[in-house]
């Protein structure tokens, strides 16, 4: 570690330039030709696989497989992007160890599945890295759609939508298209821009136009789309953050994680990326997950994940667990914070250990304090404002199973739908199925 790694408080600069670019580098990393060869030479080719079906964009896995195996990999490239447009970021970003994989065959019986996200990305880059895709517009409908969010359900919505000749404008709140993908999912899992290059290859298709710095309900209204256009997707995800409700979380640098991300997926340069050494994550999801590995990969000297219920229960996969304890990061279960203590600055935080009764969870009374110059929260994200006139299921909006809305002529998917599980994958697919039910609608008028 670099000298600077012992400056108190939240800091950059605490490991060099050499270090931070292996500690960022591509996580899994791509499979040679060679390698790819034997990988796909272990797939059973089931019929009916397992695989298929835990995929949430259903991908014809033992085809695109085969494709590999008998040296077609665009082709099996081709395969994936028809059910799924983003399935190269998928194939980086996909908890494949609990859909795809653990689902295999192979998995049952030795222990060991198919490689198949690192095929997926081997078969998705092969294509992408020629610069075309292979798709191209029907002829012009005449029919105009507006797309709320640049996020993995917006692109996948807007791409389908255009490829059946319709025309799509896109309108994204933030400065770069991508959403989630290129925001909210660690550095090392997305290397050298990807996320970006993947919408440019996306939109080459044509008939697609995004806006960018464009919010609904404050750049734009939902009933001037509904007006201007013949129909409406919004894929808004979930731009707003909980907050920890105890004493001392206006401290500074009591933050929330999904801007911690955000800020190091977003840095040029991460030695300007500023952390503290004594780093403690609330939350058990794939969120804190990322920030607290994160915060180790820049330097920090000690990272804690404290989550309030038992191990099992975190919503992060024991893959991505074990990742974070590889990478020295604590995992500290049955404890929620109640208080953070710092006059202007947090020094420590104090947590209260857990216990699951018959009447939920409760705290026992017994509590432990640790050292902490930076609390990030990663506890769970909302939905940034209703849209107005729709309907809600608990905090998000309300969709039946082709994405419709209870207004007609709006369709929704995505985090900010009902029925999903926040996940790329998942957002891809319910773009792309209402994508479906639009043009259905549209070309029915």
């Amino acid at each position: 570690m670099a000298e600077s790694t012992r400056t108190p408080g939240v800091a950059p600069g605490r490991l060099d330039t050499a270090t931070l670019e292996t500690n960022f580098a591509d996580l899994h990393g791509a499979l040679e030709p060679h390698e790819a060869q034997v990988a796909a030479d272990r797939c059973y080719f089931c019929h009916d696989a397992p695989c298929v079906t835990a995929c949430p964009t259903t991908i014809d896995i033992p085809l695109f497989i085969r494709q590999i195996a008998t040296g077609t990999p665009k082709a099996a490239a081709k395969t994936i992007f028809d059910q799924n447009i983003l399935g190269g970021m998928c194939a980086r970003v996909c908890p494949t160890e609990t859909l795809c994989e653990e689902a295999c065959v192979r998995e049952a019986a030795e222990g060991k599945p198919v490689d198949i996200g690192r095929l997926q990305r081997f078969a998705t880059d092969t294509l992408m890295n020629e610069g075309k895709q292979p798709y191209s517009r029907a002829a012009a409908t005449g029919k105009k759609v507006a797309v709320v969010g640049a996020g993995p359900a917006g692109l996948s919505c807007a791409h389908r939508l255009a490829m059946y000749g319709h025309d799509v404008v896109i309108f994204d709140a933030k400065d770069k298209p991508g959403g989630l993908n290129e925001y909210g999912i660690a550095a090392y899992k997305s290397v050298n821009n990807f996320a970006n290059n993947e919408v440019a290859w996306l939109l080459s298709i044509g008939g697609i136009e995004i806006k960018q710095g464009q919010a609904i309900g404050s750049d734009i209204a939902l009933a001037d789309l509904q007006n201007e256009y013949d129909a409406v997707f919004l894929g808004v995800g979930l731009d707003g953050t909980n907050k920890l409700a105890v004493p001392g979380a206006e401290l500074n640098h009591v933050t929330d994680a999904v801007q911690f991300i955000a800020d190091v997926r977003q840095s040029e340069d991460y030695t300007d990326v500023a952390v503290g050494r004594h780093v403690v994550v609330i939350g058990g999801g794939m969120t804190a997950i990322d920030a607290a590995v994160q915060a180790r990969l820049l330097g920090a000297e000690n990272v804690t994940i404290a989550y309030r219920r038992d191990q099992e229960n975190m919503n992060a996969s024991r893959w991505e667990q074990e990742l974070a304890a590889a990478k020295g990061c604590n995992i500290l279960p049955h404890l929620q914070p109640v208080s953070i203590e710092g006059k202007g600055e947090v020094t420590s935080i104090t947590l209260e250990y857990t216990d699951a009764t018959t009447d939920g969870l409760k705290g026992t009374g017994e509590t432990v304090t640790l050292n902490a110059d930076q609390v990030l929260m990663a506890v769970g994200q909302t939905l940034e404002g209703q849209p107005a006139g729709l309907s809600l299921s608990g905090s998000k909006i309300q969709v039946d199973s082709a994405g419709r809305t209870s207004v007609d002529g709006i369709w929704a998917g995505g985090d900010c739908a009902s029925g999903g599980d926040d996940l790329t994958v998942t957002a891809v697919a319910e773009g792309r199925d209402a994508a479906e039910d639009i043009h259905k609608q549209l070309i029915s008028n």
